[in-house]
């Protein structure tokens, strides 16, 4: 029988992810590449993509900052002191590779959206703060799930291409980190709603703006990072079966949110968010098109 999810227990988690790895310094990678063109045509959006989601970290924090007025220790202890120094140091790491490979800088985009200050307003409210910790958690839970399932790929793929410097040195360290967040961000979630601190209203709320504002990581609500989004996702392979992209994105949502709905192995806005950013990338490729 597993062990139940305590405060305690992801208190513990956060101390033990601080502790075990630190962020990653810059001069500890070995930037060696033995074919920067190879590399480029086969993974560089991708690494573009990844490296302007990493550095968004900031503004992510200032979301947060927004949404959780009164937010726990455990919590802000996670977001400031372990995810968001780690994160950068990915976002800098990814964005010097690319330009290694002589492509542009990324452009991270780091203002605090009309709509995040808007239900920030109402996050005043004891009952509605809760509901948007519980969307925090899914979204860090989704986020996380799809940068794990990215990394694996692409250190596979830069193996199969040769490149063991930056596999083992850059994304081998960089995967290492991510299944630590997710699990922060599963565990949060799963003892929130186990708790009972939620009542039905708020759950059925929270459901509801889900569906509403569900977005793929980094896609900031605009079509021309769905487009490039859907280009990661087919770059890397995962369009051959989105279901079982999707099941793995979106199951623990599933699982917590649409408990109600037996069956479900993931909620019908992860795949159709998945079949959108890939209709765009068909008909935009990677272009900046708004």
């Amino acid at each position: 029988m597993a062990e139940p999810v305590t405060s305690q227990r992801i208190l513990e988690h956060v101390q033990r992810l601080g502790e075990e790895h630190p962020p990653i310094e810059l001069d500890s990678v070995d930037r060696g590449i033995r074919d920067p063109r190879a590399v480029a045509e086969r993974y560089g959006h991708v690494i573009d993509y990844l490296a302007r989601v990493e550095l968004e970290v900031d503004r992510n924090v200032l979301e947060l900052l927004v949404l959780l007025p009164d937010v726990s220790e455990v919590d802000r202890m996670f977001y400031a002191d372990v995810w968001q120094p780690q994160e950068i140091q990915h976002g800098l790491i990814l964005d010097r590779l690319q330009q290694d490979l002589g492509r542009a800088a990324a452009e991270p985009v780091l203002d605090v959206s009309y709509k995040m200050r808007i239900m920030g307003a109402l996050a005043h409210f004891s009952a509605i703060q809760d509901i948007a910790r519980l969307l925090y958690y899914l979204t860090g839970a989704s986020t996380e799930r799809q940068a794990v399932l990215a990394y694996n790929t692409i250190h596979s793929g830069m193996t199969e291409l040769g490149e063991s410097a930056i596999a083992e040195t850059i994304i081998a360290p960089i995967r290492r980190q991510e299944p630590g967040h997710f699990a922060f961000y599963r565990m949060s979630a799963t003892e929130l709603v186990h708790s009972g601190a939620l009542r039905p209203w708020q759950l059925y709320l929270a459901r509801v703006l889900r569906e509403k504002t569900y977005n793929l990581v980094g896609t900031n609500g605009q079509d021309r990072y769905r487009a490039q989004m859907g280009g990661v996702v087919t770059s890397l392979g995962f369009d051959t079966d989105l279901d079982k992209y999707a099941r793995e994105v979106g199951r623990i949502e599933a699982q917590l949110l649409w408990a109600n709905q037996q069956g479900m192995e993931f909620p019908p806005y992860v795949l159709r968010a998945l079949r959108e950013s890939i209709d765009l990338y068909r008909e935009r490729g990677f272009g900046d098109a708004a």
